[in-house]
């Protein structure tokens, strides 16, 4: 029951801060900025390893959960518990912030600025270099620690800097699953939930190749 509570909080958290700073940038005139944005997507991913790493991993992303089961990380029994405390801390937070934004469009929502195939893969490409990362610095299904943090958030605000303007770089099904429910917008949903899911289990095998143990000679 904790770690599912951590990972309500923590998503709820995470999509509150991220696209709370999308509907505010939109509301005062573009004063938080796309750079901004992208290092509020990745600070609160950070604060979030630090605080919750201990008690439930910290994965916050539906994509993520379901690779670390695949990598043999984390137990298939638990996949759906920790998927639906993320989906629910997501609405929670567009929910609320369409309570204190009722004239805002969006909540921050991820829609694709040319075709869908183009965001498709690069969505795709991104959560590949996501969970290879998170793979890398985790311990077991654990993102904890300042070293996961750092690294994680740091990956995160710079895929968000330089791909948000194409995709929105959500790497997260969780992330835009609330803002487009919330908003209504459902027609490009189906690239941020296919495609951060192929690219974090594409992830893994990426990581099994780079990390595989050395023959003995």
């Amino acid at each position: 029951m904790r770690s599912w509570f951590a990972e309500l909080f923590g998503t709820f958290c995470l999509v509150f801060a991220g696209t709370g700073a999308i509907v505010v940038n939109q509301h005062t005139g573009g004063t938080i900025t796309h750079v901004g944005i992208a290092l509020t997507f990745g600070l609160i991913v950070l604060a979030m390893i630090q605080t919750l790493g201990d008690v439930s991993g910290c994965h916050l992303n539906p994509a993520v959960t379901l690779a670390f089961a695949v990598a043999g990380r984390f137990p298939w029994n638990r996949v759906h518990v920790y998927i639906s405390a993320q989906i629910l801390g997501g609405l929670v937070a567009s929910m609320a912030l369409r309570g204190m934004f009722p004239d805002e469009r969006g909540y921050g929502e991820t829609t694709p600025a040319g075709s869908s195939l183009q965001s498709w893969m690069m969505e795709m490409i991104l959560s590949m270099v996501l969970m290879v990362v998170i793979l890398g610095v985790s311990a077991g299904s654990k993102e904890k620690g300042l070293l996961a943090g750092v690294s994680i958030g740091a990956v995160i605000a710079l895929e968000a800097m330089f791909a948000g303007p194409i995709c929105g770089a959500s790497m997260n099904p969780a992330r835009s699953f609330a803002p487009a429910v919330v908003s209504g917008h459902l027609q490009s949903l189906w690239i941020y939930l296919t495609a951060p899911m192929c690219g974090t289990l594409l992830g893994v095998f990426v990581n099994s190749i780079i990390h595989q143990p050395l023959e003995k000679s």
